[in-house]
């Protein structure tokens, strides 16, 4: 592998967790969901490359699935929700931006220091992908606990996904059965979700989870 390869490698995964950040910083639902696009078009961008880097074509399935599911559909999908849900407002968090971006840091440069030390003798590729995923997948976390909004978790359950694929494509790639599979559970899983959040706010009026609290206990 060439350094410039690497080098694009390398700047397309950090761009993933640079975006993960501005999730984290989004206050409105609907910059969240464009920044979601986001996410998943710079997923796309590195898939691609380590199709490219790797001589791995079945990759660029998986690069094809995360451009039209999680860039397009999914995000429009998202906004028709929003819409007809009427939740267009502010994003309601645990803590502070600044705590939570401090947070974010700080789960960063756990996963650099796990990462590096438990695969010394990998890919240096590999390696750096891997500490990268893991960032991602963990800043999706932190977007999930953070934020009140159910509309808002489930955009950081999508994007703690995203990590897990940079992670497998990162790891030398995966069979085409394993990413047909995957796209279908996501499918599947956000028909779910959507079907869950209508029900929510049919039911309570609300999709905060810190406002569902005041209706435990309530009898039909």
């Amino acid at each position: 592998m060439t350094s410039l390869s690497f080098d694009i490698a390398h700047l397309l995964a950090g761009g993933l967790v640079l975006v993960s950040f501005m999730m984290l910083y989004q206050d409105r639902l609907s910059a969240l969901i464009n920044v979601y696009a986001l996410h998943a078009l710079v997923l796309t961008l590195s898939v691609a490359w380590q199709a490219q880097v790797q001589h791995a074509p079945h990759l660029y399935v998986t690069a094809a699935i995360a451009l039209g599911f999680k860039a397009v559909v999914i995000p429009l999908v998202l906004h028709r929700i929003v819409r007809r849900l009427g939740i267009h407002r502010d994003i309601e968090t645990v803590v502070g931006i600044g705590p939570t971006m401090l947070a974010g840091m700080g789960l960063v440069a756990l996963s650099m220091v796990v990462i590096l030390r438990i695969t010394p003798e990998a890919d240096p590729l590999a390696r750096e992908d891997l500490s990268f995923a893991l960032s991602v997948l963990l800043l999706g976390l932190l977007v999930m606990v953070t934020r009140r909004n159910a509309v808002s978790q489930v955009i950081g359950f999508m994007s703690l996904e995203n990590g897990l694929i940079l992670a497998a494509t990162g790891a030398r790639g995966m069979p085409l059965v394993v990413e047909i599979s995957v796209a279908f559970s996501i499918v599947i899983a956000f028909i779910v979700i959507g079907i869950f959040l209508f029900r929510i706010r049919e039911r309570f009026d609300t999709v905060d989870v810190g406002a569902l609290d005041s209706f435990r206990g309530e009898r039909r």
